[in-house]
């Protein structure tokens, strides 16, 4: 086509030649007119030749242009009705207008025309409503890419089926390893003989090694008891939809005396090198220990992390030894520092308050100036006779500071000592979290995934009943100078039996052993029945919270606190208490408003429920037979509706009770 455009130039100088021509005629003419008059001739036929020429290339021109046009016009036409994608155009109502021969294939009776969108997919009009430009949808087992031109009304759906599959089985083909432990290996064989001792490995390996056989999984035991399993990320879906159903399976081979034999696993899964994989399993074994075994944690390259497991009450594994060297490196971190800063949880308890007096003399007793960081404006009932009773004493109610205070005397060179809790968002004032490089957490609760950043050291232990039981055994192994104060004694004493409902639920051999030792330094169990009285109208709401409660499932309790009435952590906790007394009652929950204007959740159970694990559905957290939450911008009502979907969740592939 620039070809023909640029003949017409051409010509133009063949006209001025051929006047130039006619001109130098009238010359040859006049001179020599035979000459002139040949001339002429050959000027003629050279003038005819020219525009015969041009008349044909003309018309051949035009005969070119009105082929390609067509043919253009026909390819087009073509290519919209047999491109190998889908073409739809719909109208104001969102009815189908047209579409090209490549979706008559999804239609019913063989055409799309004047049906709805929906006829597509159910989701397909309110994503177009939400003005996206690009949708994915199924239709009948295709997975389309659809572009999305809301001002023409029109869709171009591309099959990308193959595209899916493809991404789908580089997914499931991703490595995944796992670190298989034995959580009580070395306690259930230290006393056995070589012959039986031979016979649990034997029955250990053979269930894990008809296991993995099953599932595709490659597995070597690298220890006693340690064993490395290799698989993918298809075999740990089928692993999850059975909830590792082979930590039942080896619960259930009992060696001497009965004691069940426990797995834990962590597992490592993402789209990383092997080297940063093997970090994420040991991570999560690292996390399914310290929530007490039994169960396994998956956590991919995001840090998220997935549970599943932790039926069972775990097994006291603490030894002396332990605790004789978590408190040498706690004198000797004290000893290092300018000055001790401790804090337990945000509306402190019994065993939060008890805990820290414990720290506060682990201080003193090294020659160490410490602090209780306390918000006289944070105080529940329940601990509220226990604080009247320190401040008495002004010989201890001196060490008690402010969160103000606190920030001003913390400095880089600190040491902050949690109790009672290890999640930062949990602790009495978190600013001072970040004020020192030098952090120990001592706590008795299962281990969530929200933990405190860099600690120093950790002392969690999930298998004591609290946290004053942890601390009163780092107490014995304290400087001879230590002394513990009648007042002191009594708070510690009190945080260990609030905690175990009176030596009832989670309690071992070295609880008693705890409590003995702080009897003989004076503890009054007189005084502690005196901090845990509770008033009439305390005990009179917390009836109206059991009268409220309602049976679910058969064997949970439900109970709703009125609307607009709000009720402190404690007395919900108790009323939960009192409902798991009552006949049939396996787990408790009592769900009202908090004065802060969120929902609270107290949760309580003898071990046949896990209420860690339904409560950490609901950003909480807890013991296996004790935990809560605290939900923001939601109702009682609501609340409710959500526990019961996820007690169902819970329920779902297991045997009701």
């Amino acid at each position: 086509m620039q070809d023909l455009k640029k003949k017409p130039t051409f010509r133009s100088h063949l006209w001025v030649i051929y006047l130039l021509s006619i001109l130098l005629l009238f010359g040859i003419w006049y001179f020599q007119w035979i000459l002139g008059l040949i001339m002429t001739l050959l000027l003629a036929a050279s003038f005819y030749y020219s525009i015969r020429s041009e008349i044909i290339l003309q018309n051949e021109a035009e005969k070119y242009i009105t082929t390609l046009s067509h043919r253009i016009k026909k390819v087009g036409e073509e290519a919209l009705l047999e491109m190998p994608f889908g073409i739809v155009l719909y109208n104001e109502d969102y009815k189908v207008e047209w579409t090209n021969p490549y979706m008559n294939q999804f239609a019913e009776d063989d055409t799309l025309v004047g049906k709805s969108l929906h006829s597509l997919g159910d989701e397909l009009i309110p994503m177009i409503k939400e003005d996206k430009e690009e949708i994915w949808f199924e239709l009948e087992g295709y997975k389309f890419q659809t572009t999305v031109k809301k001002e023409e009304r029109l869709l171009y759906l591309f099959d990308r089926t193959s595209q899916v599959e493809l991404q789908t089985l580089y997914y499931n083909d991703q490595t995944v390893l796992a670190i298989i432990f034995l959580d009580n290996y070395e306690e259930i064989t230290q006393n056995m003989d070589d012959t039986t001792k031979s016979q649990l490995n034997s029955q250990v390996t053979s269930v894990l090694n008809e296991w993995s056989k099953s599932y595709g999984l490659y597995l070597k035991r690298t220890s006693q008891e340690r064993f490395l399993a290799v698989g993918s990320k298809e075999i740990l879906k089928k692993l999850e939809k059975v909830k590792f159903d082979i930590l039942d399976e080896v619960r259930e081979l009992n060696g001497e005396q009965n004691n069940p034999v426990t797995l834990s696993i962590g597992v490592g899964a993402g789209n990383v090198e092997l080297p940063v994989l093997g970090q994420l399993a040991q991570s999560s074994l690292d996390l399914a220990l310290g929530r007490g075994g039994d169960q396994v944690a998956i956590k991919d390259e995001t840090g998220k992390v997935r549970f599943y497991g932790g039926k069972t009450n775990p097994m006291e594994k603490r030894t002396r030894v332990r605790a004789r060297v978590i408190s040498h490196a706690l004198k000797e971190l004290v000893k290092v520092s300018d000055n001790v800063i401790i804090m337990g949880h945000k509306s402190p308890d019994m065993d939060s308050l008890g805990a820290a007096i414990g720290i506060l003399n682990i201080a003193k007793a090294n020659g160490v100036e410490g602090h209780i960081v306390f918000d006289p404006d944070d105080v529940d009932t329940g601990v509220y006779r226990l604080v009247e009773a320190i401040k008495e004493d002004e010989d201890v109610w001196q060490y008690f500071i402010d969160p103000d205070h606190a920030e001003a005397i913390t400095g880089n060179r600190s040491l902050v000592v949690i109790v009672d809790t290890h999640k930062p968002s949990m602790v009495a004032h978190e600013p001072l979290l970040h004020l020192s490089e030098y952090k120990v957490v001592i706590d008795h609760h299962r281990r969530a995934e929200e933990f405190i950043e860099n600690p120093t050291l950790v002392y969690m232990e999930p298998y004591a009943s609290s946290a004053s039981e942890l601390i009163t055994e780092l107490l014995e192994y304290q400087p001879k100078a230590l002394k513990l104060k009648m007042l002191e004694a009594t708070a510690l004493l009190a945080g260990i039996i609030v905690d175990t409902k009176s030596f009832t639920l989670r309690t071992g051999s070295r609880t008693f052993d705890a409590a003995s030792y702080l009897r003989a330094k004076g503890a009054d169990t007189v005084l502690v029945q005196q901090f845990m009285k509770e008033d009439l109208d305390i005990y009179v709401k917390r009836s109206k919270l059991v009268e409220r409660s309602e049976v679910y499932r058969g064997h949970i309790a439900i109970s709703k606190a009125e609307e607009g009435q709000a009720y402190g952590p404690v007395l919900i906790a108790q009323a939960a208490d009192t409902l798991l007394t009552m006949s049939g009652i396996d787990a408790s929950f009592v769900i009202s408003e908090r004065k802060d204007d969120r929902i609270g959740i107290s949760a309580r159970s003898l071990g046949n429920v896990n209420v860690q694990v339904i409560m950490e559905k609901m950003n909480g957290g807890g013991h296996l037979t004790n935990a809560a939450t605290q939900i923001e911008d939601t109702t009682i009502e609501d609340a409710a509706n959500l526990l019961k979907d996820i007690l169902d969740e819970y329920y779902e592939g297991r045997e009701t009770e």
